[in-house]
């Protein structure tokens, strides 16, 4: 206890040091309006999303893991009145006034918990207003917990080196990301056929050593839907990855066409046309399908959209990374950026993207597919985007 008072003191004073640079820095900036607060959640995962009348920066003061109390700062945004009013899940109660050319927003979590996620949403599809959103997570529950909570599903958590504590000040972000990677196929589920055998066992080979890799790093949990030759129900992939909390979720296959000198990689992400199938992946204990506050269907149904607009975006963020970072270390396809509906996809919470690594089907690529050197020289090149977009989030974030 003595510690944690120490350490809110030390809080205190960052603050009022913040808030006199957030004056001076902000002294010319044009005033962005608060438009309005909406809110909704349960037990384990509240989201409060701010609309704004302009795009904004925001500061993490307090991330809600040293007392129970979110505190972010959103400099240049004006707050006409104080607003405040009862919590709802995660979130006891909420409150935004002004301070010194900032708008504060706190949040007094109803038991353990922290600020798992936040981004800002420009105006789109209608939508004329800027929108910060907050998630903030209950903390997780222990192993017997959730053992008996969920159904067992065949996953393998890869030992991760410990990182180093943090400073108490860095508030904003978890320590280590959740990386799910999937090996395509398996067991019954042979995939394609090359010269040299089948699909599901490069894919395997390929998320082994991606996955060896970013174990090696220290900054991510890594978890694998299949660490052998199994068959697992492609549904089943998507709930391995929401179940995980999974901040990234990572598709390997290897691609057959009918010509074979078709040849080079490619990235899918999911298509507008599918996007509607993502329903499937969303249960009864969501919080976003039990988010209204007046429970009828049309806020829930927009909740759900800005969920998953927010997941696509962040998807297709990572996938032009992924390509840039692939680029020039492998042969990639004319239009190597591509959407689809593949079930793997579809979770409407989790950011996903599906590399299909080369063509079996052509000698050239199987070949390089095949040998452990220039496959791992790939798995490196998708390791350095994974690091690229989490150190970008972690840059934007801390703005």
């Amino acid at each position: 206890m003595a510690r944690n008072r120490g350490r809110l003191v030390a809080l205190s004073a960052a603050l009022c040091l913040g808030l006199a640079a957030v004056a001076v820095g902000h002294a010319a900036t044009e005033q962005v309006d608060l438009l309005k607060i909406r809110m909704g959640g349960d037990s384990a995962e509240t989201r409060l999303v701010i609309e704004l009348g302009a795009s904004t920066s925001a500061k993490v003061v307090s991330d809600g893991s040293l007392d129970r109390r979110v505190v972010i700062l959103l400099p240049g945004v004006t707050v006409a009145q104080v607003q405040q009013g009862a919590g709802r899940g995660v979130v006891k109660a909420w409150t935004v006034d002004q301070v010194q050319g900032a708008a504060r927003l706190q949040m007094d979590l109803a038991g353990d918990g922290k600020l798992r996620r936040r981004f800002l949403l420009p105006p789109a599809d209608g939508v004329t207003s800027y929108r910060y959103v907050i998630d903030v997570a209950a903390a997780a529950p222990g192993p017997a917990q959730a053992a008996a909570a969920q159904p067992q599903i065949r996953t393998q958590f890869l030992p991760v080196k410990k990182a180093a504590a943090a400073a108490p000040a860095k508030l904003a972000l978890p320590l280590k990301k959740v990386v799910v990677i999937d090996a395509g196929h398996g067991g019954k589920d042979a995939g394609a056929q090359g010269a040299g055998g089948y699909e599901k066992d490069i894919n395997l080979a390929a998320a082994l050593t991606l996955a060896d890799q970013l174990a090696k790093t220290g900054r991510y949990k890594v978890v694998l839907t299949r660490s052998t030759d199994v068959y697992i129900p492609l549904e089943d992939r998507v709930r391995v990855a929401q179940r995980a909390g999974a901040d990234l979720f990572i598709s390997l296959h290897s691609d057959s066409g009918p010509e074979p000198e078709l040849k080079g990689a490619s990235v899918y992400t999911l298509s507008d046309k599918a996007s509607q199938r993502a329903t499937r992946f969303v249960s009864a204990n969501d919080w976003f399908m039990k988010a209204s506050l007046t429970g009828d269907q049309g806020v829930r149904d927009i909740l759900f959209d800005l969920t998953q607009r927010a997941t696509r975006n962040r998807s297709a963020i990572f996938a032009q990374t992924l390509l840039s970072s692939i680029e020039g270390r492998a042969p990639m396809l004319r239009r190597s950026h591509r959407d689809a509906g593949f079930m793997v996809l579809l979770a409407p919470d989790v950011p996903a993207v599906l590399l299909e690594m080369g063509f079996v089907s052509n000698g050239e690529d199987e070949a390089r597919l095949r040998d452990p050197v220039q496959r791992g020289r790939l798995m490196t090149a998708v390791a350095r985007a994974i690091d690229a977009h989490f150190g970008e989030q972690v840059k934007l974030a801390s703005r």
